[in-house]
């Protein structure tokens, strides 16, 4: 039986992930993501220029796969797998996804995502949308079975895509981590990996955005361990403590909050993809996060309760908030203008428990925010933090 791969996106660039895998006469589509920088920017125009923002936009700014390398498979697709919940492999499914007769297949936690970007945006999407559990298979068709590997990543159940064909496996391992200690969830299910190789691998699709780095990617425990060591090892008494970090990093906010509270300070998030990501791992049954957090999602709650923070006094709080990578429109970037009700005091502590993302837009808006920042006299602590992508 032929098999034929095509690298649709993703290949050679951070972003736009999309690889379809043809069977004989059926179809398989693997992940469907945004580029970014490119969708970033794309926004920002459309702010000064009214933009429509759809398939064709996207595809003109290079924000999106270009699926029309496969327009011939169109009618072939089975199903569209998703193997984690970051937009860079799961963003591109509002607008790309309608065109094929078949179903998005991905874990709660990635379905509950991709439920909350289109309720938020107001996108229509006819695909049924399945859930299929870590460690789960689910047979497509008499040649075709898909099986979900669990592995760790800097999002909830990020899994291995085995796809079993008559030929072999192909396995597809797009952006994970090895982690023998992670913070939240299990490690990684090195046993399904030995029988899949003990079976045969016709195929490994493997990438991860440090694969070219010849060093040991820490666990997640050595950056909650860093994290203990910057809030719970300076003076922070009296003054603001403001902590940005991915949004989806489930593991690394539930560590940020443990520590808040051992300050006994109490902690809200600010932001909608932090709203997003958090009720998401709600619906999906990982984190209960709105027991213990305030979460301010939308621009009237976080005026409110920004406002309520400097009345009570900053040194009470640990504010959560998005702008890790000095987005213009975040939390973090609108504290600094004073776009919101807000000011930093000399000597407040602001932590990115982050990296910068190498693209040139992410480095230029952090620099900036970093120099808005220090003009303020605010402490900052960088880079407290460990990729979840394996070296």
């Amino acid at each position: 039986m032929e098999i034929e791969i095509v690298a649709v996106g993703g290949y050679g660039e951070i972003g736009r992930n999309m690889t379809a895998v043809r069977v004989g006469d059926e179809v398989i589509l693997l992940d469907m993501g945004l580029h970014m920088p490119n969708y970033i920017k794309l926004t920002e125009e459309e702010e000064a220029h009214p933009i429509r923002i759809n398939e064709a936009s996207l595809k003109r700014a290079q924000a999106i796969p270009d699926d029309r390398v496969i327009k011939d498979w169109w009618k072939n697709v089975k199903a569209i797998f998703v193997s984690h919940a970051h937009l860079d492999h799961s963003g591109a499914i509002p607008y790309l996804a309608s065109k094929y007769k078949a179903p998005v297949i991905c874990t709660p936690y990635t379905a509950a995502v991709l439920k909350s970007i289109l309720k938020d945006e107001k996108l229509g999407l006819p695909n049924e949308i399945k859930t299929l559990h870590p460690n789960s298979k689910i047979k497509i068709s008499n040649n075709l079975t898909i099986e979900f590997v669990h592995t760790t990543h800097s999002t909830p159940q990020t899994v291995f895509i085995a796809l079993h064909t008559p030929e072999g496996i192909i396995l597809y391992a797009n952006d994970y981590k090895l982690d023998p200690r992670p913070v939240l969830g299990k490690k990684p299910n090195y046993e399904a990996l030995e029988r899949l190789r003990k079976k045969g691998v016709l195929v490994l699709i493997q990438d991860c955005l440090y694969a070219w780095d010849a060093r040991k990617m820490p666990s997640e425990n050595v950056a909650r361990e860093m994290l203990r060591d910057v809030m719970l090892g300076i003076e922070v008494r009296g003054k603001a403590l403001v902590v940005t970090t991915f949004a989806s990093h489930l593991a690394r906010l539930k560590s940020i909050v443990e520590f808040a509270h051992t300050l006994k300070r109490k902690v809200v998030f600010c932001g909608r993809s932090l709203a997003k990501y958090v009720h998401a791992g709600e619906d999906a049954g990982i984190a209960y996060f709105s027991k213990e957090v305030e979460i301010a999602k939308w621009g009237s709650h976080v005026r409110r309760l920004l406002k309520k923070i400097m009345r009570d006094g900053k040194h009470k709080y640990c504010i959560v908030v998005t702008g890790h990578q000095g987005e213009p429109k975040s939390i973090l970037s609108r504290l600094v203008t004073k776009e919101l009700p807000w000011h930093f005091d000399p000597e407040d502590i602001v932590v990115f428990s982050s990296s910068v993302i190498p693209a040139p837009i992410n480095r230029q808006n952090r620099k900036r925010l970093e120099e808005q920042l220090m003009g303020k006299r605010v402490r900052i602590f960088k880079d407290i933090h460990v990729s979840g992508h394996s070296a």
